[in-house]
């Protein structure tokens, strides 16, 4: 690394480390106290329209909250800085990028506190009303994202810039409350997810053709389940379920094994393929307001399969099917839309599975709060590696050679 190159990357690290600071001391204003009520009155400035109860305390809340936190950040943004220079490192000077970078914080905050008129405009983007345009970003904040901070979960959505923090915590993605519907309920998978969302504070619908009520075991306590019942190509009845969900998490599925009959390749495809199509599009007309578009998502099972081998070809078929199918939806979806490539699992599907449901659905949450929008979980490291490629050139060539011409 050449000294220039050197001296960029101090000066990007100082910058994100004070992103790091930022995000780090809004976290621990939501625990401590003494921070807690200085950080109150952030929260006490916006409507759920982003809209403002009142502009004196929107003035007081840069003075009791944006302008100590980016104080500590100015304090703090020294660090790099020193390191660099006590290191003699070629162009250490560059490490005052995170200071110069923050002081713009601190200038907008006092602007705002102020009410300097206009600058609100410039520098406090994440809390301008109008329509969403976006779905909540994976990486960097938007409103969306920054929304749901306010107004589905304070103690979660933390970062303010990056998402990296939040990421880290598993707070980039809040299930306490969020009522969650999950297809295949009566299926391995379907029940171990269930029970895993149930602990992660969902209120958890089940979505199921079998004829029982879904009951959870845990520790010794049995807790019933809100279990609604459905069969394939009556999907539409589901829809007035559907408005009232935050998230749709489409699991069913079926393995015909090694059959090839005709038969078989229309139920492979009907239920693999078109039935979860058919679930999220009539999803995808409950997302309407703001809030929908923050709070709503939907979760596809699309498998391993979408991207290796799966030694049942119409199951591979169909799965891959309806993994495409998803990559060019979702270029246009309304919501966010996850995908779990999961490897092989033990279920009535899979009996030979070598991973048990239980542990997949554990990883599945963990990932989902940490907003992973791709969640693989597999023993096959070949995966890690396929499926990004594969998503990735099939995301671009349906981008580059495909629209959406809405009437």
């Amino acid at each position: 690394m050449n000294d220039l190159s050197l001296g960029l990357a101090i000066a990007m690290l100082s910058v994100f480390w004070v992103e790091l600071v930022r995000d780090f001391y809004h976290a621990l204003s939501h625990v401590w106290q003494p921070l807690y009520r200085l950080h109150v009155w952030h929260h006490k400035v916006f409507r759920r329209d982003l809209s403002v109860v009142s502009d004196t305390i929107y003035r007081q809340a840069h003075w009791y909250n944006d302008v100590p936190e980016a104080l500590v950040m100015l304090l703090l943004s020294f660090i790099p800085w020193t390191i660099a220079y006590s290191n003699n490192l070629s162009y250490s000077w560059l490490g005052s990028a995170g200071a110069i970078y923050t002081g713009t914080f601190l200038l907008g905050a006092i602007a705002r506190g102020l009410g300097i008129p206009g600058v609100d405009e410039l520098t406090d983007l994440t809390h301008r009303q109008g329509e969403f345009k976006t779905v909540p970003a994976s990486w960097l904040v938007n409103r969306p994202y920054h929304w749901r901070h306010h107004f589905d979960n304070q103690n979660a959505y933390y970062s303010g810039t990056l998402t990296v923090v939040d990421k880290l915590m598993g707070t980039a993605l809040s299930l306490r409350g969020k009522k969650i519907a999950v297809t295949g309920a009566s299926g391995t998978l379907g029940k171990a997810l269930i029970k895993e969302l149930h602990l992660a504070g969902a209120k958890v619908t089940a979505l199921t053709s079998s004829e029982r009520e879904t009951v959870l075991d845990i520790a010794g306590e049995t807790t019933p389940i809100k279990t609604i019942f459905w069969q394939i190509d009556r999907e539409t009845e589901l829809l007035t379920i559907l408005e009232k969900i935050d998230i749709l998490i489409l699991n069913h599925g079926i393995n015909v094994g090694g059959e090839r009959t005709e038969k078989a390749i229309m139920k492979s495809y009907q239920i693999n393929a078109f039935s979860q199509l058919s679930l999220m599009e009539l999803f995808f007309k409950t997302v309407r307001t703001n809030e929908d578009i923050a709070k709503k998502e939907v979760w596809l099972n699309t498998s391993e399969a979408e991207a290796n081998p799966a030694f049942s070809p119409l199951y591979e078929l169909s799965k891959r099917t309806l993994g495409d199918l998803i990559t060019l939806r979702r270029l246009d979806a309304p919501c966010v839309v996850r995908k779990l490539i999961l490897g092989p699992f033990k279920s009535n599907l899979n009996p030979i599975g070598i991973m048990s449901a239980d542990w997949v659905a554990k990883q599945i949450v963990n990932l989902a709060k940490r907003d992973v929008r791709n969640i693989i979980v597999t023993i096959n490291p070949l995966t890690f590696l396929t499926f990004p490629l594969k998503e990735f050139s099939n995301s671009l060539y349906f981008k580059l050679f495909s629209k959406n011409t809405k009437i």
